[in-house]
């Protein structure tokens, strides 16, 4: 009989990104495996199962598309009577602790996927005391686990510097076929009334604060013209300058794809971020990469499929690196940065690892060792 996988989260709104995309693409890769059934409890306006194997669970909405559940003792219970044999908190809040009680409950392993950097985030808002409280808060919430899965060896270090043991780096993927240079929307450009030349550069995702959008707006503002930059995820489209574009957050992703594969560059101004899902699927879709020299950007993108900026530079650091990528021939990186996808961040490729590390909790396989530059931290 196939032993039967729970994954629990907050991090399932519609408008949540890249950790969504990786449970719904972790969903259906096990739903051709034999060896594990995979179940998703998220968070939703009402109890129902949806989609197969998706189970939500009723919690009122606090933001942005997110809701929290209240009704610990009756989350718990569903939890339990979906008959887990392991299970996985997709993030260190209530469904954390509410998935570590449970599996010491039923006596079951548990594994926690670590999406988001805590202690990073308290430490910018409240400086070292916060990230004191960050990093206490973690080792006591991932005593509780069997495993800590990280994206990048960048949150694996921060954790075991916070004191958590037990982490293993397991990098996301990206959907190969979907994103793909051949989804091109050829009729990009000209709906954005762009004229032929136009070197055209993009960011996806949230433009939220950490994203620093508005070094990525003083970016194109410097290079001027051919350059235009395309913000995808605003609330509405906009033109707030002559050579800025903003499109609405796409929940399609077939959509996101074809906007990217359209685009001649990719440039993100994040310096913490925790993996870049998005940095894979403009790759994936043929775009080389221009990001700061910093956060986990830096282990998937180098001079090879793009290039890295000094992150003390700023938005004069980000064009420099722009025109060092169109000086060097985006197309040849961009074609080097599917290759790098397909070689090593396809789903097929991460999620088998990830696969092993839940066979050793079945034990099934042997344990896999934990990543040196997780012991060096």
């Amino acid at each position: 009989m196939n032993s039967h996988l729970v994954d629990a989260t907050l991090f399932f709104s519609p408008t949540s990104g890249g950790v969504r995309r990786y449970l719904l693409a972790k969903h259906a890769w096990l739903g051709r495996q034999a060896q594990i059934r995979h179940t998703l409890l998220v968070p939703g306006p009402r109890d129902r199962g949806v989609r197969g194997d998706i189970v939500e669970f009723r919690s009122p909405l606090i933001r942005a598309g997110y809701r929290w559940p209240v009704d610990l003792r009756r989350l718990r219970s569903t939890l339990a009577a979906l008959g887990p044999d392991l299970l996985e908190a997709g993030d260190p809040y209530v469904m954390g602790w509410q998935v570590a009680a449970v599996a010491e409950a039923l006596r079951v392993p548990a594994v926690a996927f670590c999406h988001s950097d805590l202690v990073g985030l308290l430490g910018l808002r409240l400086g070292a005391v916060g990230s004191r409280i960050g990093a206490r808060y973690l080792r006591a919430l991932y005593a509780h686990f069997d495993v800590v899965l990280a994206p990048s060896r960048v949150v694996a270090a921060r954790l075991a510097a916070a004191g958590v043991r037990r982490v293993l780096v397991q990098p996301l993927g990206v959907d190969a076929e979907l994103f793909h240079p051949g989804r091109r929307d050829g009729a990009l450009r000209t709906r954005l009334g762009l004229s032929p030349g136009t070197r055209l550069l993009a960011f996806a995702g949230r433009l939220a604060p950490e994203k620093n959008i508005a070094e990525l707006v003083a970016m194109v503002e410097r290079l001027g013209n051919p350059y235009h930059l395309l913000l995808i995820g605003g609330s509405r489209p906009a033109r707030p300058a002559p050579g800025v574009s903003i499109v609405p957050y796409e929940g399609d992703t077939l959509r996101v794809a074809a906007q990217l594969a359209a685009c001649d560059l990719l440039v993100h101004a994040g310096r913490e971020e925790t993996f870049g899902l998005v940095a894979l699927e403009a790759m994936a879709c043929g775009l080389p990469v221009v990001a700061y020299d910093a956060g986990a950007l830096a282990e998937i993108v180098d001079a090879s499929v793009g290039a890295l900026a000094p992150p003390a530079g700023r938005a004069r650091a980000l064009a420099s690196a722009v025109e060092d990528v169109y000086a060097r021939g985006p197309a040849a990186l961009g074609a080097a940065a599917r290759e790098r996808v397909l070689a090593s961040y396809t789903w097929n490729a991460t999620l088998t690892r990830q696969l092993k590390h839940y066979q050793a909790l079945l034990g099934r396989v042997p344990a896999p060792a934990v990543d040196a530059a997780v012991r060096a931290a």
